[in-house]
């Protein structure tokens, strides 16, 4: 009769432990961001399972990588996440899907750990977590005693737990990029003209309370139809991002770049009158002057137009006049260049009166 006693308990054991699994995999399911879902995830299997320490661990650079910094902008997660690069991660775990359980020689394991918190471990359940089917790291758990999660005993539900959570990453990421995709350009990755307008209303509503200058610049790539037709619209596109990148790299993370449509963009400087606007774009095109596009084995000279406005026009009273203004100085610099003789390199734009270039950017440099 112990002998069935004892079955039995193991058995409710397994069934409790079951249906704690089933509940994290319930709450997690229909989630559709990856902050919620990552503390969701981990604070459930705290609550359900009494785990001490739970964790994310990330590849940098894997297929998530480009979430990594919205996910550790949440202040409950960011203590809870950690990134890793890719061969430190496959020392460790290999390429290996099912759950490693370690609770000898851990300090290897410790570059799992995230960096800012204390923990005491003596051992860890480390279970690979996939996206599309290319590992992304792993999700974690520790515990301050060694047979919590001692190598050899069954990891068949956690296994299930960390394919559910790779079934969801997936949903998550396709709508997480449809959403990306409502606010960007998908070439560029810069924000779109729908999303520059509103943003350019809250500046333009910003500046008539606080009084402090905006200014807009239009940004035209010159020559760009012959790049497109001496080497292709590949080498046009590598072209387009180039030039955005480096739009967003020179200038400060205050700043909004959008491209507005075709080889055109629009940058919005806010609390950047008309003369720290020019400093900046003459900063641009010098470094565009220098600094030629070089893909696949083809060098391209970088050519730019640009147009500036700002409110220290004190006629323009409202955003749209705003943009009509820098539009309108692109296209006295864009007619200037028509009109001009032949240049020697195709990279030296001209830009004449008040034609200047501005970009956003997630830089360091300085107005």
């Amino acid at each position: 009769m112990a002998d069935i006693k004892t079955i039995m308990e193991i058995v409710r054991h397994n069934e409790e432990i079951a249906r704690k699994f089933f509940a994290i995999e319930k709450r997690i399911l229909s989630i559709l961001n990856f902050t919620d879902l990552f503390e969701v995830l981990l604070t459930e299997i705290r609550n359900e399972f009494g785990i001490p320490y739970t964790w994310i661990s990330l590849i940098d650079n894997s297929d998530l990588s480009g979430f990594i910094q919205e996910l550790e902008a949440s202040e409950s997660l960011k203590p809870l996440l950690n990134v890793i690069d890719k061969d430190s991660f496959n020392s460790l775990v290999g390429t290996r899907t099912s759950p490693l359980l370690v609770n000898h020689n851990l300090k290897p394991y410790f570059r799992l750990l995230p960096k800012n918190r204390k923990y005491f471990v003596k051992s860890m359940a480390i279970a690979p977590i996939s996206l599309d089917g290319q590992l992304i790291g792993s999700l974690n758990q520790a515990d301050i005693t060694v047979k919590r999660f001692q190598p050899g005993i069954d990891t068949s539900l956690l296994e299930q737990l960390a394919v559910k959570v790779s079934l969801c990453l997936s949903n998550v990421t396709a709508h997480e990029k449809l959403r990306y995709l409502a606010y960007h350009d998908p070439l560029t990755g810069l924000l779109n003209r729908r999303v520059m307008e509103s943003v350019l209303e809250r500046e333009f509503f910003r500046y008539q309370r606080y009084r402090k200058s905006l200014s807009v610049v239009f940004v035209d790539l010159d020559h760009f139809k012959h790049v497109n037709d001496a080497h292709g619209h590949d080498r046009g596109d590598d072209l387009l991002k180039y030039v955005a990148r480096i739009l967003m790299e020179l200038s400060r993370n205050t700043d909004v770049v959008a491209r507005y449509a075709g080889d055109e963009f629009v940058m919005i400087l806010p609390e950047t009158d008309r003369q720290n606007a020019a400093r900046l774009m003459e900063r641009i095109h010098h470094h565009f002057n220098h600094n030629s596009l070089r893909t696949r084995g083809v060098t391209i000279p970088v050519a730019i137009s640009y147009g500036v406005a700002s409110t220290d026009d004190r006629k323009i009273d409202n955003p749209r006049a705003l943009i009509k203004q820098a539009d309108e100085a692109l296209y006295i610099a864009k007619k200037a260049l028509k009109s001009a003789p032949p240049a020697p390199h195709p990279a030296d734009p001209v830009n004449p009166g008040d034609g200047k270039l501005i970009g956003l950017s997630r830089g360091k440099n300085k107005q």
